[in-house]
């Protein structure tokens, strides 16, 4: 009798410690969505600017070129070009949003305690069919730095690097300068900030962008 005792024991403490575990664990994840800002950080829109081109439109879907054939100034020349590698950059529009609205007859507002201030932001490559290894796969991750405020009210727009010149000189973009594939990748872009009373927060978006060694202009 004792031995079922101590058996009922040991499994009543450890649904009681898988309970407060489930519980633990929901918090922290409602805390990274949500986090303490009282505001959410949205994207309005997330573009690409091609480098190879002056000056750049900003499009929905990048296309990189990963060598661009320099004709001027000298001593590059139509006959001579100089093979020269351009980064790419990318155009972000921002805007705050109180994430508790109040009523359709009394509307809350962001104050200018909101306004948050960008500071940096990262951007990872993935490829739809799986294939993810840096280096090999797709372009090397990285951080960045990009300062901005996005004001209480109103809109941001930020510029940013969204291709590295160096991703073009490595694996695997290198290789397509002599391959004609096109390679096709999605970039998450996060933006990181802080609003004027110290809250975290961040909006995170995603690009198409396409690259091969195209036609120079």
């Amino acid at each position: 009798m004792r031995g079922r005792t101590l058996t009922s024991m040991r499994n009543l403490t450890r649904f009681f410690a898988l309970a407060a575990f489930l519980v633990a664990t929901t918090s922290c994840g409602d805390v990274v969505r949500s986090g303490r800002a009282p505001v959410i950080m949205v994207i309005d829109s997330l573009l690409g600017i091609r480098g190879a081109v002056t000056p750049g439109t900003a499009s929905n879907v990048l296309t990189s070129d990963v060598l661009t054939n320099v004709t001027s100034p000298p001593p590059c020349t139509p006959q001579t070009p100089c093979p020269t590698i351009f980064g790419d950059s990318g155009t972000i529009v921002l805007r705050l949003v109180p994430k508790d609205i109040g009523t359709a007859s009394n509307p809350n507002a962001a104050s200018s305690n909101n306004a948050v201030t960008i500071t940096s932001y990262h951007v990872a490559y993935r490829r739809t069919d799986g294939r993810n290894t840096p280096g090999v796969d797709i372009p090397y991750s990285f951080d960045g730095a990009v300062t901005g405020t996005v004001p209480a009210a109103g809109t941001a727009q930020l510029g940013f690097a969204l291709v590295r010149n160096q991703a073009k000189a490595e694996s695997p973009l290198v290789q397509l300068v002599t391959n004609p594939s096109i390679m096709t990748v999605l970039a998450d872009v996060t933006f990181y900030g802080k609003d004027l009373v110290g809250n975290d927060i961040s909006a995170s978006g995603t690009i198409q962008i396409n690259f091969g060694n195209f036609g120079d202009f």
